[in-house]
């Protein structure tokens, strides 16, 4: 990163600075591997290996901590990249001379993510269901799993390093250039494509907690999510829904979900409505700050969307009307879309993509499109 963009802005957000968390402890089941009749979870990693052995597709590596302190020069305050409820992620380095036989391109760049401070069962429960997701699904989209520590109360995760941050902290910061039109609809479509690959997975994933600032980019803004602390398996079998403990971040959870409790790939395409609504308005999705009508993005802009000439009015005006009137216009249908109070009548993951791909290449004159605009 080594960049003062990022000055005060999360690297990875576990609670969102512009939501609130449920207070519900954040994982039940997140696979069928760490069931919740479990009374003894892994506590080293021979353990953490041998619950990994019928799932595991991805190689990771067993960092000792100390080899962690070397990584980070003993968690500097300088290599310190942000934080949120689940403790602290630093900036560090793997080289060759870290461990014999250690196979990686050298140096290579990663963010590790430090869950001391949260060693409940809970908090275990959470940061293994990182390591049993992530180490057995890999794609473009996903953020990459490098490795983990699971030493005495050293419960610690290793990923690829993302040199532009969260979306969250572009999105919103006040010091750093707006993300221009066709760099959010780019991040739109690589984290649809993301979910969509959870979605239609050989065993189906929830994801459960879509947001801007579980969403991080690479040098070329390409989305990746991260944060699988709260993933869930989908439902199998003749099973509509999978039933759970109410987590996630308000302002982004699906109102079907907040009031039952049941799980769908539909929540997370809910989720994703909101996303785009964050992408095109340049709003959070609560902020307290604004008019009580205001405060709930998808409330306030939901009956908008389908007009064409309103949704111009409430597009992120750092954007300078510097985009196309079209790509906005059916963006705006796509969140609408995705936003349906009823959870049968939203798209499939899959028909998202497909609609966002032939956006990423419409370009107009803004003012010829804007004069056109009914």
């Amino acid at each position: 990163m080594g960049n003062c963009w990022f000055k005060g802005n999360p690297y990875f957000n576990r609670v969102s600075s512009n939501a609130t968390k449920s207070e519900s402890p954040k994982i039940q089941s997140p696979s069928e591997r760490i069931g919740k009749e479990d009374s003894q979870l892994p506590s080293n990693p021979k353990e953490v290996e041998a619950l990994r052995k019928d799932t595991a597709r991805n190689p990771l590596i067993a960092f000792t901590f100390e080899e962690l302190k070397r990584i980070t020069k003993n968690f500097r305050q300088d290599s310190l990249l942000g934080g949120g409820g689940f403790g602290r992620v630093y900036r560090g380095y793997i080289t060759k001379d870290l461990r014999e036989g250690l196979e990686i391109e050298e140096p290579l760049r990663v963010a590790v993510k430090v869950h001391d401070g949260d060693n409940s069962f809970q908090g275990h429960r959470e940061w293994l269901a990182e390591v049993i997701f992530l180490g057995q699904l890999s794609h473009p989209n996903l953020v990459k799993l490098i490795g983990y520590c699971c030493e005495d109360d050293h419960r610690v995760l290793v990923y690829e390093f993302m040199p532009l941050g969260s979306v969250e902290s572009h999105l919103f910061s006040r010091v750093m250039v707006p993300l221009q039109w066709s760099i959010r609809m780019k991040i739109a479509l690589g984290a649809a494509k993301g979910l969509a690959f959870l979605h239609e997975a050989e065993k189906p994933v929830i994801y459960r907690d879509f947001k801007t600032s579980n969403i991080l980019l690479d040098e070329e803004y390409n989305a990746k999510l991260s944060d699988f602390g709260l993933a869930k398996d989908g439902p199998v079998g003749d099973k509509s829904h999978v039933s759970t403990r109410i987590m996630g971040t308000y302002g982004y959870a699906a109102p079907e979900y907040i009031m039952t409790g049941h799980l769908t790939a539909m929540s997370d395409v809910y989720s994703y409505g909101v996303v785009l609504l964050e992408l095109l308005t340049g709003r959070k999705s609560l902020d307290k700050s604004r008019p009580v009508r205001e405060q709930t993005l998808a409330d306030w802009a939901f009956p908008l969307l389908t007009q064409k000439k309103k949704v111009l009015g409430i597009v992120d005006p750092r954007l300078a009307e510097d985009y196309p009137v079209k790509a906005v216009q059916k963006t705006a249908m796509l969140a609408y879309h995705c936003l349906n109070r009823n959870p049968k009548a939203r798209p499939l993951m899959r028909d998202i993509v497909a609609t966002l791909e032939p956006l990423q290449q419409l370009e107009e004159n803004p003012s010829d499109s804007l004069a056109g605009a009914t």
